[in-house]
């Protein structure tokens, strides 16, 4: 009988290493697991980060861009024009644009950023269709809502 006693003991301490072993492998496979999903969410958020953020340069770009447009509309602006000037055909094409990318940007971006580029195209819509009174030039009247609105973007973009 001491003999059986001492092979259960031994099976008792073998089975024991064997749950031992196993719930070590466990908590390791696990603990592992976890790591790997936390990594995959923290790499498909970075990427995710980075999608938005060429998202909003692309934006920014064709915004800055149709508005250089609206400008040079602006400074060659005809003392004369009606809706059958070739002026006010491109220049109409241009605003319509340049509306659509104001209010994308309201989409994108943070209220200030829209509200910056908001006042840009107020601004820049009243000068292109109205014009400017005698001895005031476009670039200074735009000057302080263009360099608002890309203060306002740069301040986002980081």
């Amino acid at each position: 009988m001491g003999g059986m006693s001492g092979q259960v003991w031994v099976s008792l301490i073998s089975l024991g290493g064997v749950v031992l072993g196993g719930a070590l492998s466990f908590l390791v496979q696990s603990t592992t697991q976890r790591s790997a999903e936390r990594t995959e969410r923290w790499r498909q958020q970075v990427e995710l980060s980075e999608t938005r953020r060429a998202e909003r340069l692309a934006l920014l770009e064709r915004f800055v861009e149709v508005a250089a447009e609206a400008e040079r509309a602006a400074f060659t602006r005809p003392g004369d024009w009606d809706e059958e000037t070739p002026w006010f055909v491109t220049t109409q094409d241009a605003m319509n644009r340049l509306w659509v990318v104001e209010r994308l940007i309201r989409i994108q971006f943070p209220l200030p950023v829209h509200d910056a580029a908001r006042a840009y195209f107020l601004d820049l819509n009243r000068t292109v269709w109205e014009g400017l009174p005698e001895g005031e030039s476009v670039r200074d009247r735009l000057e302080d809502n263009r360099l608002a609105f890309l203060d306002a973007a740069r301040a986002v973009m980081g």
